[in-house]
């Protein structure tokens, strides 16, 4: 028992240390939510929870880029593509008569027509 408290020790420490290492050599550009000192901070103070939080939460993959842009339902392509094509059309009706209802509004109050 002893054994296998000193190996899971010492993978911890091992993984603990790569986990700083990964988080500190990343670009900024490469670090999602908070910035880069913060996680580091996370990783340090919180041994393995941390640096399980920064593999799933906080470490961009190799070609996903954070922007900070949400793109709206409609112009994602994943979710134009998970809709039916009722769902568009439902959807396309709806704004259309959205924009038709803030334009008549946009008529009656502008005083220059």
């Amino acid at each position: 028992m002893a054994r296998f408290l000193i190996i899971g020790g010492f993978l911890a420490v091992v993984f603990w240390v790569y986990s700083i290492v990964d988080c500190a050599v990343q670009p900024a550009t490469r670090h999602r939510g908070v910035s880069k000192s913060v996680w580091v901070l996370i990783v340090v103070l919180l041994p393995v929870i941390g640096g399980i939080l920064w593999f799933t939460l906080g470490r961009l993959s190799r070609g996903e880029v954070d922007t900070g842009y949400v793109v709206p339902p409609d112009d994602d392509p994943q979710v134009l593509r998970r809709m039916g094509n009722a769902e568009q059309d439902a959807r396309i009706r709806e704004l259309e008569e959205e924009l038709a209802r803030l334009d008549d509004e946009s008529d009656g109050a502008d005083p220059r027509s």
